[in-house]
């Protein structure tokens, strides 16, 4: 089975996280996730997390620790997700590749409807995994 490995951005402000909704005609299609995506051959973990929020949010970030890891087995892959500490650069958000982000704590990350590996990464996250 392919395994694809994908960064994620945990940004945190005033207890509040950054999550993103996947657009309507993507894989999972209107679901949330925390943002990120698809690391690219020879490309650093760091490097894709700034090229995927520039893209998806038009938003700089600076990359910190790694806080997350989680293997999650779909039907034709297997995603290795890799859940970054980051720090927003800038501002000012723009919904460039996704439908919408929010600013969510994390009890109400409950009554959104996650992918399902960032669903495993939220529960190990909030220590519930």
């Amino acid at each position: 089975m392919k395994t694809i490995r994908v960064v994620a951005a945990l940004v945190e402000r005033d207890g509040r996280y950054l999550i993103t909704q996947r657009r309507e005609n993507a894989v999972l299609p209107l679901l949330w996730d925390f943002p990120g995506g698809r690391v690219e051959e020879n490309e650093s973990d760091e490097a894709a997390l700034a090229r995927e929020v520039d893209e998806r949010l038009g938003a700089s970030v600076e990359v910190g620790q790694l806080i997350s890891f989680v293997n999650h087995p779909y039907e034709k892959y297997a995603v290795d997700l890799y859940l970054y500490e980051c720090t927003l650069l800038s501002d000012q958000l723009h919904c460039r590749a996704v439908t919408e982000y929010a600013w969510v704590t994390s009890k109400e990350m409950e009554s959104y409807s996650f992918t399902p590996v960032d669903e495993v990464s939220m529960s190990k996250l909030l220590g519930e995994g």
